[in-house]
Protein backbone atom coordinates (compact mmCIF):
# COMPACT_ATOMS: atom_id res chain seq x y z
CA UNK A 1 0.00 0.00 0.00
CA UNK A 2 2.17 2.88 -1.43
CA UNK A 3 -0.06 5.72 0.51
CA UNK A 4 0.13 4.10 4.12
CA UNK A 5 2.73 5.89 5.84
CA UNK A 6 3.57 3.07 8.17
CA UNK A 7 4.42 0.82 4.85
CA UNK A 8 6.89 3.90 4.05
CA UNK A 9 8.19 3.65 7.50
CA UNK A 10 8.56 -0.25 7.43
CA UNK A 11 9.83 -0.27 4.01
CA UNK A 12 12.62 2.38 5.13
CA UNK A 13 11.15 4.72 2.59
CA UNK A 14 10.24 7.47 5.58
CA UNK A 15 12.86 7.59 8.34
CA UNK A 16 11.73 7.29 11.66
CA UNK A 17 13.73 6.61 14.90
CA UNK A 18 13.76 2.64 14.95
CA UNK A 19 14.51 0.86 17.88
CA UNK A 20 13.85 -2.46 16.44
CA UNK A 21 13.64 -4.30 13.23
CA UNK A 22 12.95 -7.78 11.73
CA UNK A 23 11.93 -9.72 9.43
CA UNK A 24 8.04 -9.05 9.96
CA UNK A 25 8.00 -6.31 12.42
CA UNK A 26 9.43 -2.98 12.92
CA UNK A 27 9.36 -0.89 16.38
CA UNK A 28 9.83 3.35 16.23
CA UNK A 29 9.32 5.97 18.24
CA UNK A 30 5.89 7.75 17.76
CA UNK A 31 6.57 11.30 16.63
CA UNK A 32 3.76 12.75 19.47
CA UNK A 33 4.56 10.64 22.36
CA UNK A 34 1.98 10.62 25.25
CA UNK A 35 4.53 9.19 27.88
CA UNK A 36 8.46 9.18 28.23
CA UNK A 37 8.11 5.97 26.23
CA UNK A 38 5.89 5.42 23.35
CA UNK A 39 7.02 3.51 20.73
CA UNK A 40 4.80 2.12 17.39
CA UNK A 41 4.92 -1.36 16.90
CA UNK A 42 3.97 -2.42 13.38
CA UNK A 43 4.11 -5.29 10.76
CA UNK A 44 5.97 -4.86 7.98
CA UNK A 45 2.97 -6.55 6.26
CA UNK A 46 -0.31 -4.31 5.65
CA UNK A 47 -2.93 -5.27 7.92
CA UNK A 48 -5.56 -2.41 8.86
CA UNK A 49 -6.23 -3.15 12.48
CA UNK A 50 -6.81 -6.19 14.85
CA UNK A 51 -10.21 -6.55 13.04
CA UNK A 52 -8.60 -7.75 9.56
CA UNK A 53 -6.47 -10.53 11.79
CA UNK A 54 -7.22 -13.83 10.64
CA UNK A 55 -5.83 -17.14 11.84
CA UNK A 56 -3.00 -17.23 9.37
CA UNK A 57 -1.19 -13.98 11.54
CA UNK A 58 -1.84 -15.62 14.85
CA UNK A 59 2.12 -16.24 15.35
CA UNK A 60 2.71 -12.79 13.95
CA UNK A 61 0.32 -11.18 16.62
CA UNK A 62 2.37 -13.30 19.34
CA UNK A 63 5.65 -12.43 18.07
CA UNK A 64 4.62 -8.58 18.08
CA UNK A 65 3.30 -9.02 21.84
CA UNK A 66 7.06 -11.05 22.68
CA UNK A 67 8.88 -7.70 20.88
CA UNK A 68 6.83 -5.50 22.74
CA UNK A 69 8.16 -7.12 25.86
CA UNK A 70 11.77 -7.00 24.96
CA UNK A 71 11.29 -2.98 23.64
CA UNK A 72 9.75 -2.71 27.08
CA UNK A 73 13.07 -3.84 28.60
CA UNK A 74 15.46 -2.23 26.34
CA UNK A 75 13.67 1.19 26.88
CA UNK A 76 13.89 0.63 30.86
CA UNK A 77 9.86 0.53 31.48
CA UNK A 78 9.52 -3.27 31.60
CA UNK A 79 9.97 -3.01 35.82
CA UNK A 80 7.77 -0.13 36.68
CA UNK A 81 5.09 -1.37 34.20
CA UNK A 82 4.20 -0.70 30.27
CA UNK A 83 1.00 -0.59 28.48
CA UNK A 84 0.33 -2.07 25.18
CA UNK A 85 -2.46 -0.76 23.27
CA UNK A 86 -4.21 -1.29 20.09
CA UNK A 87 -7.04 1.59 19.21
CA UNK A 88 -9.19 -0.35 16.37
CA UNK A 89 -11.54 1.72 14.48
CA UNK A 90 -12.29 5.88 14.77
CA UNK A 91 -14.29 5.27 17.89
CA UNK A 92 -11.53 4.05 19.56
CA UNK A 93 -8.99 6.71 18.07
CA UNK A 94 -7.45 4.70 15.45
CA UNK A 95 -5.61 7.37 12.97
CA UNK A 96 -3.41 5.01 10.84
CA UNK A 97 -5.15 2.25 9.20
CA UNK A 98 -1.90 0.09 9.49
CA UNK A 99 -1.99 -2.47 12.32
CA UNK A 100 -0.09 -1.03 15.19
CA UNK A 101 0.73 -1.22 19.37
CA UNK A 102 1.41 1.54 21.21
CA UNK A 103 3.74 0.65 23.75
CA UNK A 104 3.85 3.19 26.84
CA UNK A 105 5.50 3.25 29.59
CA UNK A 106 7.93 5.81 31.65
CA UNK A 107 5.57 7.32 33.65
CA UNK A 108 2.29 6.12 36.21
CA UNK A 109 -0.27 5.77 33.40
CA UNK A 110 -4.05 6.67 34.57
CA UNK A 111 -7.30 4.03 34.40
CA UNK A 112 -9.68 3.94 32.56
CA UNK A 113 -7.68 5.51 29.56
CA UNK A 114 -10.22 7.60 27.94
Amino acid sequence: MEACIFCQIASGEVPATVVYRDQTVVAFRDLNPRAPCHVLLIPRAHIGSLVELGAEQEALAGHIVRIASQVASAEGVAETGFRLVANTGPDAGQSVDHLHFHLLGGRRLGWPPG
